[in-house]
């Protein structure tokens, strides 16, 4: 075939002894033997979901003095983190405890899991995760499970030769009853109540007939019908094939029955069988049916007519639906549906929906209410990878993401706190005052935060309109993606009310006026960056407060003569930190100590270890070179050379240190120059 390079991965990609295990074929007794060696093939599907979760791993960290689970199946792994789902530890956590405990069949496999949040809250991502989840498992050799089919069977029942199970169902089901007992007797001797295979249930109508006429051709004569017209074989799930996996979503009510859950008549075949009861003549292809041994996923569930919705209620509490013309018949599924917040709101108010109400478990889903991990949605979507051709300007993803969070959390109702420090403390910034337990207080009186609010998905769209409208010549900044935001919501297709217009208003220039702070506060530490000038402000700053702790003099490097210590310079810098002057003496005793301790223990003093004392030098430094590289000319159009090269360090130190593009960094630059041409320069 040639030296293909291309070929030559594809044709590695597939191995035939993969695809022989996948396509794994034998008879009763062979399976028989496959589960006596490895029981866990006869689990069920909430043991195999949760089984498939646990397999990618978890890990916990602590947050707000509470333990959380961070499960990395959730990461979206298999799809290379394009379905991450982020910032929902909390809830994931619930999801899965329900999957485990309805694994060890304490309940919950006996309800309908219900996923609830706003529109945008990735709830259908988390569903679509699942179901390729269990999809891929299945093709594992720790995920394997198995089902059956009939053959030879014109020459007996003058049917088609060979017919699978239409509900895939657990070969150990072909067990008659009598025997059944101790059949999982001697599989269960001796296993924990975990590991035990529990078969319940009986086969499906069709299965049922087949199994019934055959049995009276061979005089009962069970394992000689069973060694001719019984294959067993391996099931690869595949919600393209309709294997395992179901989806169901609203339409029209004219052009849908129930008969799309739990399968039709195929009226070609009345004619051959005679009537409309015989099982052959029916189509076991409703969404429930293909579903058996996965999962269902009902879109929107609450939309459903009604009539749809009672089929929930036997197939969730009894495991068993009703298909038209025969029997309940048994089915192993996981039903997991979602929905947002105004329908779940009918759902509670209608009191003829109390039965489903009752077999219902509801899991929310909200909007993220932590910076960081909204931040994670816009970086993993628009990226230097996803948009090479256009530079995103530092802090541009995070302000749009601190305006969406300041849209979903409620005003807090201490009257010290603003809604941006409840912001950042949240995302796990310190504040003075504040501990972890009032954290948990501010998320517990706020009962609606992250059920409103501005979705990603708005979010996205504008972040996209401004990628494709590049009105910043190749680099968005955060004020280009805060205006669109801005001009967005006087169309905003789901906010009517003008008042929460106008509060969001309110928090866009709340956002700008954070991100004034900010890009300030870069420009300073660029502007104040020269390690040589801060260690040497530094030396200067630590002999003057050890002559003034000491009660000695300073000897001034240039005279040669004994000084008294320098107020003027250590004030100038302990103001920078808000040291008031009645604590200057405690500040400077802490740092002569802390000097001390680093001496015992062999180790030498280093500003960089001192956050405060770090901001303090920065800040002052800046003070003192800000007027020497006249930082406000930038306004004016004429600046001397030797200005200019001043800026222009500063700039590349923006450029290196803190991500800017050339385009950006200017801006920043002209865009801090004409804060302190009005004189509103920060301090501390």
């Amino acid at each position: 075939m040639g030296d293909s390079k291309v070929y030559e991965i594809v044709r590695e990609a597939f191995s035939p002894d993969v695809y022989k295990e996948l396509n794994w074929v034998g008879t009763i007794s062979d399976y028989l033997a496959l589960v006596e060696k490895n029981p866990k093939v006869t689990r069920t599907a909430f043991q195999r979901m949760y089984d498939m979760v646990m397999s990618f791993g978890t890990y916990e960290y602590v947050e707000t003095k509470k333990k959380i689970v961070h499960y990395k199946f959730f990461d979206d792994p298999l799809g290379l983190g394009k379905d991450a789902v982020f910032g929902l530890d909390v809830h994931i956590s619930k999801l899965v405890s329900i999957l485990k405990a309805a694994a060890l069949r304490y309940g919950p496999e006996k309800r309908v899991l219900l996923l609830h949040g706003p529109v945008g809250s990735a709830k259908s991502t988390v569903v679509r995760l699942l179901k390729r989840g269990v999809e891929w498992y299945a093709s594992q050799p720790e995920g394997a499970l198995y089902t059956y089919e009939w053959i030879n069977l014109h020459e007996k029942l003058s049917m088609e030769d060979t017919m699978r199970c239409p509900m895939h169902e657990e070969p150990l089901r072909l067990v008659p009853e009598e025997s059944r007992h101790k059949v999982l007797s001697f599989l269960n001797k001796g296993k924990s109540l975990d590991q035990r295979i529990q078969l319940e249930g009986a086969l499906c109508p069709a299965c049922r007939y087949v199994y019934s006429k055959l049995l009276d051709i061979y005089g009962g004569d069970w394992e000689t019908m069973m060694r001719n017209h019984i294959r067993v074989r391996r099931l690869i799930l595949s919600e393209k094939d309709r294997i395992g996996i179901g989806t169901f979503q609203p339409k029209d009510e004219k052009n849908q029955d129930s008969t799309e859950l739990t399968g039709d008549l195929n009226y070609r075949k009345i004619a051959e069988y005679g009537t409309d009861s015989d099982p052959r003549a029916f189509n076991f292809d409703g969404e429930f049916n293909i579903s058996n041994r996965g999962l269902v996923e009902f879109v929107e569930m609450l939309k459903l007519d009604v009539a749809f919705l009672y089929d929930l209620l036997g197939a969730s509490q009894e495991h068993r639906i009703k298909p038209k013309k025969f029997a309940q018949t048994d089915i192993d599924e996981v039903i997991i549906g979602h929905t947002n917040e105004p329908e779940y709101r009918k759902l509670q108010a209608n009191e003829f929906m109390e039965a489903l109400r009752d077999r219902t478990l509801k899991v929310d889903v909200p909007y993220i209410t932590k910076l960081k991990e909204e931040v994670k949605i816009y970086r993993k979507d628009f990226n230097a990878e996803s948009v090479p051709h256009i530079h995103i300007a530092p802090h541009t993803l995070e302000t749009a993401s601190m305006w969406a969070v300041l849209t979903r959390i409620e005003e807090p109702k201490k009257a010290n706190l603003t809604i941006m420090q409840k912001l950042k403390l949240y995302d796990g910034k310190t504040l003075p005052g504040y501990t972890e337990d009032n954290i948990k207080e501010l998320r517990k009186e706020a009962l609606r935060e992250g059920l409103e609010g501005i979705s990603p998905r708005y979010i996205q769209d504008k972040i996209s309109n401004s990628l494709v409208e590049d009105r910043g010549s190749g680099c968005i900044n955060p004020f280009i993606i805060l205006n669109e935001l801005e001009g967005g919501l006087k169309n905003h297709s789901l906010i009517r009310d003008e008042e929460v217009k106008k509060r969001y208003r309110e928090l866009l220039a709340l956002v700008k006026q954070e991100y004034e702070d900010i890009v300030k506060n870069e420009v300073q530490r660029a502007i104040s960056a020269d390690e040589e000038a801060i260690a040497k402000l530094c030396g200067n700053y630590i002999d003057n407060v050890k002559a003034y702790t000491q009660k000695e003099r300073v000897r001034n490097k240039y005279t040669g003569e004994a000084e008294e210590p320098d107020e003027r310079l250590m004030r100038s810098i302990e103001e920078k930190i808000d040291i008031a002057d009645a604590r200057k003496d405690d500040f400077r005793r802490e740092i002569m100590n802390y000097i001390g301790a680093l001496a015992l223990e062999g180790k030498t003093f280093d500003y960089k270890t001192n956050e405060r004392l770090h901001k303090a030098l920065e800040l002052k430094l800046f003070e003192d070179q800000k007027d020497t590289i006249k930082l406000t000319s930038l306004v004016s159009n004429v600046v001397d050379k030797e200005t200019q090269a001043k800026i222009d360090v500063v700039k590349n130190r923006l450029i290196k240190n803190y991500g800017y593009c050339d385009i950006c960094a200017t801006d920043a630059l002209h865009f801090v120059a004409s804060i302190f041409a009005r004189g509103d320069v920060k301090r501390g």
